[in-house]
């Protein structure tokens, strides 16, 4: 079994036992513990109700932080004429057509979010094995098939955050860095964990939403109170 640093073992001592707390105690233990030389992302956890393999219950969207998420977001536009212009003064990273898909194709992928115009669609479909396992598939339930391809390029860049559930009854995101104000990152988690909330599916039975953990990129989970979470 592998052994764990000093700085890890300091980190979990310090929240075991720990929870559920509320999300300003969670906060501020992932704060205190978060000793890594590199700015951590504050992650959330939900595990939900659901099982994804019935599509009645898959769990999937979108949701806009009110504060950003704190990282550099690269944006792709799969777009022609106006309104690959229009991506590129929105602040789109890469614009294209069937040049984007042969670089794709190639194997080189620079970016982490990709929107396409309805009718790019047939090309993009055809990157689906590559760009789906990746989870960068435009979709239109998340805003990223759309002819308004200006507000999704600043939606994306602006702090939008799409989440989706894994096998196992997972949802996860990144919801700031924890440089950020304590406030600004409780802020964050509560609408990160409303909008899961509002994309209940019509197939869940029974509670759908089971436990919420906040953590670091290098720390431990620490347990949130489910009220606390909602706000409620």
């Amino acid at each position: 079994m592998a052994k764990h640093g000093k700085r890890a073992r300091a980190a979990r001592a310090a929240t075991a036992g720990k929870g559920p707390v509320t999300v300003e105690e969670a906060v501020g233990l992932i704060k205190a513990n978060a000793t890594a030389k590199f700015d951590e992302t504050v992650e959330v956890a939900l595990n939900l109700g659901v099982d994804p393999r019935h599509a009645d219950q898959m769990v999937r969207g979108v949701v806009s932080l009110p504060n950003g998420t704190g990282k550099t977001v690269r944006v792709a536009v799969f777009a022609r004429g106006p309104k690959a212009d229009e991506a590129k003064e929105a602040g789109a990273d890469v614009v294209g057509a069937e040049d984007l898909m042969e670089t794709i194709q190639g194997g080189t992928i620079e970016f982490d979010r990709c929107i396409a115009t309805p009718d790019m669609m047939p090309i993009v479909g055809r990157l689906g094995k590559i760009l789906g396992p990746r989870n960068l598939m435009p979709n239109p339930k998340v805003g990223t098939v759309t002819m308004d391809v200006a507000q999704a390029v600043k939606n994306a860049k602006g702090g939008e955050v799409q989440f989706r559930v894994e096998k196992a009854g997972i949802v996860h995101g990144g919801v700031g860095k924890v440089s950020f104000d304590e406030a600004k990152l409780v802020e964050n988690i509560r609408a990160f964990v409303d909008a899961v909330a509002k994309a209940k599916p019509a197939g869940a039975k029974g509670a759908y939403m089971q436990k919420v953990s906040v953590s670091s990129t290098m720390g431990p989970g620490v347990n949130v109170d489910l009220a606390s979470a909602t706000g409620n």
